[in-house]
């Protein structure tokens, strides 16, 4: 295990709030932009399939036993011709991949040239067919596809209820797992998340025709959100990404932006050293709050020129649309906006969010889902769970975030009771020297070096044990923030009153759940007792807040929109497993922590090799993306921000993009590549020119050239996100959906440049290059 010290942890706290140098950590200020060694470059072979629709990311593809092709096409501009103006799942007719490892099988397609190419999806070969638009009627006319509703059957929409709503209801479908019921792969049920809160998973028969075309029973479908077994979770918020297990079931992951306690860089142990949480304090300190995605104008009005970004507040929104989902009586709610009348009945408890859900039973009527609280809470992607049933990596999106590793005590389908199901969460630790400029005395290229992992245990337990842990918080609503942090009596002045909570737990943090106090206790007895002999009720912390406490023991915390995970079906020791790096900059490209590396704004694919115990130790950059300096005759055919990774039984990967709009590129549409690996290790081998370098215990020797800044500086007026903790902007994004003004940063999230309605609509224009 790494060995760390509970003063060296805290002094690299101390040194990040201070901006000296002490144990290499210093201001935290990012290098700027320069034309990065490397960027792009592939290591193998990659082909442009598909762009999606102007306005859209390219999400959930899938690949049937035959080889045909779906995706989602996820929240469009209205303005596109039909059907490429609403959000629906589509697949390519006339077309199936040959699944034989070549990539000469299809045409590659060439960049969108004309307006009108822009706003439709296009493909080298077959035509883009939706089968289901979001908002259809389904279940018998008795549900529209994607929206979730209210116990009594209320559509939540903005139609229906005044607040915030994150990303309109029904227009932001995401992974697609289709889940067989006969061996020849030609029919079974199609699972579809969706990526809002209160969130949704779909079901929808599918069945394939003797001419090979695909056909949705929509009059069958079904929302699981809908269903009781998922509401007595809790149900889910903005599912993302997912996977189909081994076992054949559908997992989906849910996308909790909102659980960061500390923004970015900091540690729970910065509030405790300063006394508080000024300038720091995340979206978890607030969940609860009365209009909780209102805490970042309150924090403005409180502290002026002092305020700063709270890391994924705006992801807050919609959590009052959560409580209705579970019951609760409407709040006093006009104009479209939030008031701060506080719900004091039924209020969704934090800790039910942020996991892998298991549909265990997928055809069963309806399928029974189960959460993996063990597996730690986060903004999840996906989970990537080995042949050995044991193994587990996932991605958590967003900036100043971790890749984690799962490893389970017996097979996961072996326990009876899923609710059994018990194991180790590990969080990373980067080891390399070259990975760390303060270390080697130079900033090294991304695209040439990999990044070596040690795997620090976070703690053991059970999914049942946790989930008691969990039901502790049930009961906490709106006026527990109020009544727990006020003086002031909120029935009496309800301005004053929120006015002091929000003070008070700036200052000292949230008390109605797990406290700040709590989290350094448990780190204290992690590093005096090791993780598996902590006191009894302090063994949730990593689990409950996995971010919080693998940043206080010194975890690499760093990846900046860790956004897909994936390995072949069977995949075994040997094998690789892709990791999508959606942007390489921000806290992995800045003076701080243990990567200081160049940016790769247009992000990088790592692959990892699992040894003999489906272990990862190393990540090597196979695919590196753009600076956002390039000119168009580099950018426009490299990959660009990989969103998800879908690894083909044959060892080829889809690689999705989300990076709309912005520098570099000539157009602004989003794209499907397909990477085809080199045939052997040896021809993917790349070195650094004149550089013969040996790395000893941290000592290096350099025959070669220097890697020097060359102080270029950059405006960045696209998709690259300034995420300083104080000025964030989301790229151009102004988002009305939900009646607020919202600017979503802070948390390394771009929402694509859309100017969402209600509908999910955007009313931004094409162009060559940018999108307004």
């Amino acid at each position: 295990m790494v060995d760390f010290t509970r003063r060296q942890v805290l002094s690299q706290s101390v040194a990040a709030a201070l901006g000296a140098s002490v144990i290499g950590v210093a201001s935290g200020e990012e290098v700027d932009e320069s034309d990065t060694e490397g960027a792009p470059s592939v290591k193998g072979e990659l082909k442009r399939f598909s762009t999606t629709a102007f306005g859209a990311e390219v999400t959930g593809p899938f690949v049937f036993q035959d080889g045909s092709l779906l995706y989602s096409l996820q929240h469009p501009e209205e303005a596109n011709p039909d059907p490429f103006g609403t959000a629906g799942i589509g697949y390519f007719s006339g077309f199936q991949f040959e699944l034989d490892g070549d990539n000469d099988d299809f045409d590659e397609l060439s960049t969108p040239q004309t307006e009108a190419e822009q706003r439709r999806v296009r493909s080298g070969n077959g035509n883009y067919t939706i089968f289901a638009h979001g908002r259809d009627e389904i279940n018998d006319g008795e549900e529209r596809l994607g929206v979730t509703q209210t116990p009594d059957g209320t559509d939540i929409t903005l139609d229906n209820f005044n607040g915030t709503q994150y990303g309109a209801a029904a227009t932001n479908p995401d992974c697609n797992q289709f889940v067989s019921s006969n061996e020849d792969g030609t029919e079974g049920y199609l699972f579809t998340n969706w990526e809002n809160s209160p969130g949704n998973i779909s079901r929808i028969p599918l069945s394939q025709t003797e001419d090979g075309e695909w056909e949705a029973d929509l009059d069958d479908a079904i929302n699981l959100a809908n269903t009781e077994p998922l509401r007595e979770l809790g149900g889910t918020r903005i599912n993302c990404y997912g996977d189909l297990s081994p076992w054949n079931t559908m997992i989906s992951s849910e996308e909790n932006y909102a659980h960061p306690r500390v923004s970015l860089t900091s540690q729970v142990g910065d509030i405790l050293d300063a006394g508080t949480g000024k300038g720091i304090a995340g979206a978890a300190q607030f969940w609860n709050r009365p209009n909780p995605n209102g805490i970042q104008n309150a924090v403005d009005n409180y502290y002026g020129d002092e305020s700063w970004g709270i890391q994924g507040y705006w992801a807050l929104t919609g959590v009052e649309f959560l409580a209705y989902y579970l019951g609760a009586e409407r709040s006093d709610q006009t104009d479209y906006l939030n008031t701060t009348e506080p719900i004091t009945d039924v209020y969704p408890n934090p800790y039910r969010y942020g996991y892998h859900v298991d549909f265990r039973e997928p055809t069963a009527d309806p399928p029974q889902p189960i959460k993996y609280y063990v597996m730690g809470r986060a903004s999840w992607e996906a989970p990537n769970i080995q042949a050995d049933e044991q193994t587990v990596y996932g991605c958590s999106d967003g900036d100043s975030k971790g890749i984690y590793k799962f490893v389970a005590d017996e097979p996961i389908p072996s326990y009876e009771d899923p609710m059994d199901v018990s194991g180790t969460l590990y969080a990373p630790k980067i080891t390399n020297a070259q990975a760390n400029a303060s270390t080697v005395g130079t900033r090294k290229s991304p695209a040439q070096y990999p990044l070596d992992l040690e795997w620090i245990p976070l703690g053991s337990a059970s999914n049942a044990e946790i989930e008691e842990w969990i039901a502790e918080y049930d009961d906490v609503t709106q006026a527990d923030y109020l009544e727990t942090h006020a003086e002031t009596d909120w029935e009496e002045d309800l301005e004053a009153a929120l006015e002091e909570a929000d003070q008070a737990v700036i200052e000292n943090g949230n008390r109605n759940y797990i406290t700040n106090e709590e989290i350094i206790e448990w780190a204290d007895q992690y590093y005096s007792e090791g993780p598996d002999n902590v006191d009894e009720e302090l063994r949730r912390v990593p689990f409950l807040e996995t971010r919080a406490a693998a940043k206080e023991i010194g975890a690499s915390i760093e990846f900046n929109k860790a956004e897909g995970v994936d390995s072949r079906d069977g995949a075994g020791p040997g094998d690789p497993v892709y990791f999508g790096i959606s942007e390489f900059n921000d806290d992995m490209a800045n003076d701080t922590g243990d990567i200081q590396m160049d940016r790769v704004d247009g992000g990088i694919v790592y692959r990892g090799e699992l040894e003999d115990d489906y272990n990862i130790s190393t990540l090597e950059p196979v695919i590196v993306g753009p600076d956002f300096t390039d000119e168009p005759e580099d950018a426009d055919d490299a990959l660009r921000n990989v969103d998800n990774v879908y690894v083909m039984d044959d060892g080829r990967v889809l690689c999705c993009e989300d990076g709309f709009g912005g520098p570099a590129r000539s157009y602004p549409n989003d794209g499907l590549y397909v990477y085809q690996p080199p045939e052997s290790e040896e021809d993917g081998e790349e070195t650094e020119d004149g550089d013969d370098e040996t790395v000893d215990g941290g000592d290096e020797t350099e025959n070669g050239d220097g890697e020097t800044e060359d102080g270029n500086d950059e405006t960045e007026d696209g998709n690259d996100e300034t995420e300083d903790g104080n000025d964030e902007t989301e790229d151009g994004n102004d988002e009305t959906e939900d009646g607020n003004d919202e600017t979503e940063n802070g948390d390394g999230e771009t929402e694509n440049g859309n100017d969402e309605t209600e509908d999910g609509s955007s009313t931004d224009t094409p162009g060559n290059g940018t999108s307004s």
